[in-house]
């Protein structure tokens, strides 16, 4: 046994998983029905993906799920984390079901269980539907009872076997990469003129809840999986650490207090942002309770005050230079991880769930050697690391039940193609070829000595 795999003591009950989503491996965009997406727009406008990338086979997942199960169980996971992509079910993102698209994630849940891995569905990863994005996207109200109506069709017929549900994925990227700074689908650069988008999103969310509650036997347990992290200024200069607050009002609290404490930070006000999509009720509708917040945590985020006259009045910097970089370019600071779960816990105090780690892990330049293997030590390091800083917040009275490892899989990374390579699993993406890296291992033997 790897000596660091030793070294990690979790819970027996604690839960070990892997996180994909539909888009970056599925593959299989014009098959069975499936609609656009505004990722599948976004990808056809030339100059928005690295190397002109495409998710049009990605890791061909669609058709190659059993393999990738049968590497899940080797792996030893309890549970698999997969997003349903809408337009497969709604090709229009209204509308009658399409049988085909159900039918793909009923075979993928039924060959999870066989394998006693337990399916963990989040109901969107970023893969809005073209025709709703053509209606208005989340600017339109109406989008957030589209994704009810969404909610309720996936959970009739696949909540008799689904007992974990993910609402959203990440409502703080989705809305600043692909609405404020246009780096993301569908590619709009409206600066802070974006609170309608996070305030349909998370509203969506509420009324998705209440769809799958209406459906989902008594037992069933939803959350939402949030991006997260604590934001370090460049200085110790007030104007700076001025900064720092309004980054994590804009990030951590904007997305989270309205989940856990029913209202929008004040911080909103004080940046004069438009609030006017705000309507009576909507924040109790938001603030539906809680079986679980998911966490996605990679890297603490350090800014500074920008220069007066911007449209956004703060702006990221460059980390201390003796920090460890990913190849996304990030940081590798683990004190973050912990330093964040115990900033959560004061915060949010008794209105905090429990938690699951939804994602984390690390991009690397990975090399298959002449024997076919690929070692990995800075990605082991990086999980070591964090599962230490997980720990120690654990111990310091942090309720975490699980943690899901980003990703099973190499994939189609969003903007940036298909370099980034984050999985335990190397592919070879002209082959198909599926190839265990030494952190696949190691990670498997963590595992092991944890139950």
């Amino acid at each position: 046994m790897h000596e660091s795999a030793k070294k990690l003591d979790f819970p027996k009950d604690f839960l070990w998983g892997v996180s994909t989503s539909a888009y970056q491996i599925e593959g299989a965009l014009h098959e069975d029905g499936r609609g656009p997406s505004i990722w599948d727009s976004f990808c056809s406008e030339p100059g928005r993906i690295a190397n002109g990338d495409t998710a049009e086979t990605a890791c061909d997942h669609y058709h190659r799920y059993p393999d990738d199960v049968a590497l899940m169980a080797t792996l030893g996971v309890d549970a698999y984390r997969f997003s349903i992509a809408w337009s497969r079910i709604q090709p229009n993102g209204r509308g009658a079901a399409n049988p085909k698209g159900l039918d793909f994630y009923s075979r993928l849940i039924d060959a999870l269980l066989a394998k006693g891995i337990s399916p963990t569905p989040t109901l969107f990863h970023w893969d809005l539907p073209q025709a709703l994005q053509d209606a208005g996207g989340w600017f339109n109200r109406d989008t957030a009872d589209r994704f009810a109506e969404f909610a309720r069709i996936v959970a009739e017929r696949l909540g008799d076997r689904v007992s974990r549900w993910i609402t959203h994925n990440e409502t703080f990227e989705h809305t600043v990469l692909g609405h404020a700074i246009g780096t993301h689908a569908p590619g709009q650069q409206l600066g802070l003129d974006i609170f309608s988008v996070v305030h349909h999103l998370l509203l969506s969310h509420g009324k998705a809840v209440q769809a799958l509650r209406a459906i989902l036997p008594a037992g069933a347990q939803i959350g939402i999986a949030q991006s997260m992290a604590r934001a370090r200024p460049a200085s110790s200069r007030i104007k700076d650490r001025l900064a720092a607050h309004l980054l994590e009002a804009l990030h951590l609290r904007m997305h989270t207090d309205p989940l856990l404490f029913g209202r929008y930070p004040l911080a909103l006000r004080l940046l004069g942002i438009d609030r006017s999509a705000l309507r009576a009720g909507d924040l109790a509708t938001i603030a539906q309770p809680l079986n679980f917040l998911g966490i996605n945590f990679y890297n603490p985020q350090y800014v500074r005050s920008a220069p007066k006259g911007g449209a956004v009045p703060i702006e990221a910097t460059e980390p201390p230079m003796h920090l460890e970089r990913t190849e996304m370019g990030w940081p590798v600071d683990a004190n973050g991880f912990s330093e964040l779960l115990l900033y959560l816990r004061k915060r949010y105090r008794a209105k905090l769930p429990p938690i699951f780690i939804t994602e984390n892990g690390a991009a690397f330049p990975d090399a298959v050697d002449a024997q076919g293997r690929i070692d990995d030590p800075r990605r082991i390091a990086y999980l070591q690391a964090h599962l230490h800083a997980l720990r120690q917040a654990m111990d310091a009275g942090v309720d975490v039940r699980g943690y899901f490892v980003w990703s099973l899989l190499d994939n189609f990374e969003w903007a940036e193609g298909y370099r980034p390579r984050f999985g335990l699993v190397h592919v070879d993406y002209s082959t198909q070829q599926r190839t265990p890296k030494a952190s696949f291992d190691w990670y498997r033997q963590v595992i092991a000595a944890n139950r």
